[in-house]
């Protein structure tokens, strides 16, 4: 009987392992649309925008405050003057010195740290939820009246100055630098690094006028996820920190129209250089435009992680760079796409045939069923990861916020990415991947690479800037 009983056994489990076809994937359930968790949103009388989630997995109170003062709205002169003020926020504010400000966030078991995108300055911090209310006395501090002593800016123009020295010094960075330049033109958001000499302009009065003009509450949004209940305590020690602070006239400037994209090709001399980083790129869309879950999945397919396109062919299978991927960055207005990699000299022409022509190959046919679902997994895989902690909950809603996205941004992120079909792929290839409409930058050495380069067009050639 136990006999008979163990045959069957075996023959069934035989059975079933024939029936499993390991040819192919196993097949990936799609991810259920995000849930927002309930949002309290409200608006102070001096305009500063609230958003509140409640999140009791943790005794920990995350906090996001933005402002619409990124790099685009400093002076061309005064380049880098946003990220100066973003760094130094924390260096003396509301009659406390930096050692004080590090010393008390210590002692609350919090963190306060801000940094200056193209569009914002996003200040991100967090604490014990039992100190919410001295986490937001000092992030009231640093945001209302930063000090910018005297001291602190000389320090921080030292360094970074070294930074920047050794940031010239990456081939990457030049490459970046560049690729931006040609694309945006005249637009600030042509602008990556500061300049020495704009670094030596900043003044003081620099710093406090920008603080003044941008940071004020009407131009800005204040995000809290944590354990904050129905949010009627949290929202009344936020009254009583930014309650008072005075709402100001929005600042408008005229920061230019996007350029449109042209065919180009730079190439920076580094010489010595024994590899040449090759940037291919141009203007895309932002989060708003019709186009913008296509070219998603356009550029998830294309570039995206180790199953991409672009690393298969590049890397896998010729073998030519370690690094091969690209990018689609989106910015309040526009966008950038951008394809990434480095090669040895003696295979530069036939690195850059191959990846123009998986660009090209991207707008000529739609992609396969199976190649975009798979990318569809990935792509909302990253998203809900994205979404699992509370900071990543807290940044994403400030960057809708100040993006001016509804919260139905995130909620439907999933649906959007699941609705593109192959024909919108192919349509965003063929109208963001076209190579006769990118900026080409190659950095390396002109002497050694020069030639490889002519099939490609005439190359427009600088020097490295030190």
């Amino acid at each position: 009987m136990n006999a008979r009983i163990l045959s069957a056994a075996l023959a069934a489990s035989s059975l079933m392992a024939q029936s499993v076809d390991r040819t192919k994937p196993p097949q990936t359930s799609p991810l259920a649309p995000f849930q927002l968790p309930p949002v309290h949103e409200t608006t102070l009388g001096n305009g500063l925008r609230v958003v509140l989630v409640h999140d009791g997995r943790f005794p920990i109170v995350n906090v996001r405050m933005g402002f619409e003062a990124g790099s685009k709205f400093e002076p061309a002169e005064l380049a880098g003057l946003s990220e100066m003020v973003a760094e130094l926020l924390k260096e003396g504010a509301a009659g406390k010195t930096s050692r004080q400000i590090a010393e008390q966030l210590a002692d609350i078991g919090g963190s306060l740290n801000a940094a200056s995108g193209s569009d914002a300055i996003m200040v991100s911090g967090y604490a014990l939820s039992e100190y919410s209310d001295k986490l937001l006395d000092l992030l009231a501090g640093m945001v209302r009246s930063a000090s910018f002593p005297e001291e602190e800016i000389a320090l921080r123009k030292q360094n970074r100055k070294q930074e920047l020295a050794h940031q010239r010094s990456q081939p990457g960075t030049l490459a970046d630098e560049k690729l931006l330049q040609t694309v945006f033109r005249s637009h600030p958001y042509s602008r990556m690094l500061p300049t020495v000499e704009s670094i030596d302009r900043m003044k003081r009065e620099d710093l406090i006028a920008f603080r003044e003009r941008f940071l004020t509450p009407n131009n800005g949004v204040l995000v809290l996820v944590g354990p904050v209940g129905d949010g009627k305590a949290i929202l009344g020690e936020i009254e009583s920190k930014f309650g008072k602070w005075e709402k100001k006239a929005p600042p408008k400037l005229a920061v230019g129209e996007i350029p449109p994209p042209a065919r180009s090709l730079t190439l920076v001399d580094r010489p010595g250089s024994v590899q040449a980083d090759f940037r291919a790129g141009r203007t895309a869309v932002d989060r708003t435009h019709a186009d913008y879950f296509p070219m998603v999945m356009a550029n998830t397919i294309f570039g995206s992680g180790t199953s991409s396109r672009m690393f298969v062919k590049i890397r896998e299978e010729k073998g030519f760079a370690y690094d091969a991927r690209s990018s689609l960055e989106p910015h309040k207005t526009s966008g950038l796409f951008t394809a990434v990699t480095q090669v040895r000299n003696e295979v530069v022409e036939a690195a850059l045939d191959a990846v123009l022509a998986e660009l090209r190959l991207m707008g000529a046919e739609p992609v396969s069923a199976i190649e975009l679902e798979a990318a569809k997994n990935f792509r909302n895989g990253q998203f809900a990861l994205s979404l699992e902690t509370p900071a990543g909950l807290a940044s994403q809603l400030a960057s809708l916020k100040i993006n001016g996205l509804p919260n139905e941004y995130l909620e439907k992120y999933t649906t959007r990415v699941r609705a593109v079909t192959p024909e919108q792929v192919q349509a965003a290839g063929a109208k963001y991947m076209n190579p006769e409409a990118l900026s080409l930058v190659v950095v390396g050495d002109a002497e050694t690479i020069r030639g490889s380069l002519k099939k490609f067009g005439d190359a427009q050639i600088e020097k490295a800037k030190p």
